[in-house]
């Protein structure tokens, strides 16, 4: 999808695109200008780029987060803010005062009148908008065969599901609007479930299983996603069917059948995208001839190491909590319980000049591709340096987030440096394929069924030990790729779990060890508050968090997380105000943030 890039003049070519007031600014409500009737684009090309368009929202970059005036990172796609912050495995970064908004999100003290709670609902509701002009075009075309009527219809429906995923896993009670709605004053009393599990049903049996273009969501894009869906509604058994059919038949929409990449660094590679991982993905490119970063990663702009090649800016620090978690014993396993009792030797408090030795202890390999720390090789830009790359070690941690860095060696092709902080063409994988195994090891725990669940826990655990994944020693940085050497950067060791492991632990044991191999697998993907959430250990996990963390970094002591409020966000205060109609408002707030 790298050429078929947002066209400005589809977000205004029909009147029936606009938002409903409930998802904008009173400007939405005024007659856009030099509009082009539907009759001029009910056809074969226009309905193409109205989806287009509506694939170009994915990135969250356009209206949804522009018309704001900035804030970029508000709604990144990522959900970093959202999804990791929030989830316990990464510090915001920076300085204190920088960005404050995302410090009242990860001590959830945030409230309606957080403006990146609205740029987060505006953005995903202008995707919805541009789903739903498409369909509505599609209904007036008649210079289209029935097929691609079928695969349009299918694909604006996979990517209206995905929208609102995003909002339910967010606030939970959101407005449904479709292609039919005319009155857009809805209100928020009616479960969406049903309607995103429709839309992902449809596209799963409509859509074909290959596209043309690679960025084109394809039948089994849209099986894992209805699993995913199956999923968080607790309805195990038939999430089981649809994963075992992705699983055992699922291929890339490029034709890959799904698999393990053999290097687990090759997932956040802009050389080697759309690999037999990527279920579906959101297509980044570097240097597009528009001098800005808009379609190369600009939400995560901010997550750069400070005063480093990068220039800017030093937020998404990964927790020293999240580090621990990578510790192994002797026969290469996790301490699934008490990771935090064997701590991973760090920086906290120690600068650049002075000395330090990196940790000795057993780890997983997975860490130094997650997380740079001092001494390790950042990737081929050489050792991390320590606090010199860090804005603000004491209130922040030690440590520099890394599945977003491109490459040294590569940074002409696929850095953009047309901003005042870096771009890439790093795809954002919303989903990929160990995702979806580890999502089916947990429905398959859930049924009872732990051999099977192990297998595939086993799955990527064995691509971790893959000896393609130990960090080497670095110690030539003017030598891009060369100037490794074969010595292991740490002391390595993970491995699979042994025959019988699950089913020794029980349901209960099986399914700990699945959420551990998803916070080690998935780490800074975004994932990790939602799936606290669902798992209904939130409460629990994130308050142990704090009182560990806070007791060495100060940007998270004393924050609580209140079970019955925090499990979601506030519904948008300018949203409720939108949407407020004699004195009452037809959106009903979130439990506790009234």
């Amino acid at each position: 999808m790298k050429k078929y890039r947002f066209i400005l003049l589809t977000a205004a070519m029909v009147s029936s695109m606009q938002l409903f007031t409930s998802c904008g600014e009173d400007f939405l409500e005024k007659p856009a200008i030099g509009a082009l009737s539907e009759d001029v684009i009910a056809n074969e090309a226009g309905v193409e780029k109205l989806l287009i368009g509506a694939y170009a929202a994915l990135d969250a970059q356009g209206n949804g987060a522009a018309i704001v005036g900035g804030g970029q990172w508000e709604a990144a796609p990522t959900n970093w803010i959202y999804g990791s912050v929030a989830g316990g495995e990464a510090h915001k970064g920076s300085s204190g005062s920088d960005q404050p908004a995302i410090n009242s999100i990860a001590t959830f003290i945030t409230d309606p009148s957080n403006g990146f709670l609205n740029t987060k609902w505006r953005s995903m509701y202008e995707g919805i908008s541009r789903t739903n002009a498409t369909l509505r075009l599609l209904e007036q075309v008649d210079d289209m065969s029935d097929a691609n009527k079928q695969r349009v219809e299918a694909e604006a429906r996979f990517l209206r599901g995905h929208y609102y995923f995003e909002l339910k896993k967010m606030f939970n009670m959101v407005p449904w609007i479709d292609e039919t709605t005319t009155d857009f004053n809805q209100p928020n009393n009616v479960d969406i479930w049903p309607n995103i599990e429709a839309d992902f049903q449809f596209a799963y049996q409509n859509l074909p299983n290959t596209q043309a273009q690679v960025g084109r969501a394809n039948k089994w894009a849209a099986g894992a996603y209805l699993g995913k869906t199956y999923l968080y509604q607790h309805k195990y058994t038939e999430a089981k069917t649809v994963f075992d059919e992705v699983i055992s038949s699922g291929v890339t929409s490029n034709g890959l059948p799904y698999g393990l990449v053999d290097r687990f660094k090759d997932n956040f590679d802009a050389a080697n995208e759309n690999n037999e991982e990527s279920v579906f993905a959101i297509q980044m490119v570097a240097n597009d001839g528009t001098n800005t970063i808009a379609n190369g990663n600009q939400g995560e702009m901010l997550n750069y190491p400070y005063n480093s090649p990068f220039r800017c800016c030093g937020f998404y620090q990964p927790t020293i909590d999240l580090a621990n978690s990578y510790r192994t014993n002797a026969q290469g396993l996790p301490y699934l319980d008490n990771y935090n009792a064997t701590p991973i030797r760090n920086d906290q408090g120690i600068t650049s000049s002075q000395a330090f030795t990196p940790d000795d202890q057993p780890v997983d390999p997975r860490l130094d591709w997650t997380v740079g720390r001092r001494g390790i090789p950042f990737l081929d830009w050489g050792p991390h340096p320590g606090q010199a790359w860090i804005r603000e070690q004491s209130t922040a941690g030690p440590y520099s987030s890394k599945k977003h860095i491109y490459w040294q060696a590569t940074a002409d092709t696929y850095s953009d440096q047309s901003s005042w902080a870096p771009g890439s063409a790093i795809n954002v994988l919303l989903i990929r394929f160990a995702d979806v195994l580890l999502m089916a090891a947990e429905v398959e725990a859930q049924l009872g069924n732990f051999e099977q669940a192990q297998e595939y826990v086993n799955r990527v655990r064995a691509r971790a030990a893959n000896p393609e994944n130990i960090v080497h020693e670095y110690v030539d940085p003017d030598e891009p790729l060369e100037g490794f050497t074969d010595e292991p950067a740490a002391n390595y060791n993970v491995a699979p779990y042994p025959a019988g492991y699950f089913a020794g632990l029980g349901q209960a044991g099986a399914l700990d060890a699945i959420y551990f191999e998803r916070k080690l697998e998935l780490a800074l993907e975004g994932h990790r508050f939602f799936d606290l959430v669902r798992w209904g250990i939130a409460a629990e996990e994130l308050n142990a968090y704090f009182d560990y963390e806070g007791a060495i970094v100060p940007d998270v002591r004393g924050a609580q997380f209140e079970a019955g409020t925090h499990e979601y966000y506030p519904i948008p205060q300018r949203q409720i105000d939108l949407q407020t109609i004699g004195g009452e408002s037809l959106l009903t707030q979130n439990p506790g943030y009234n």
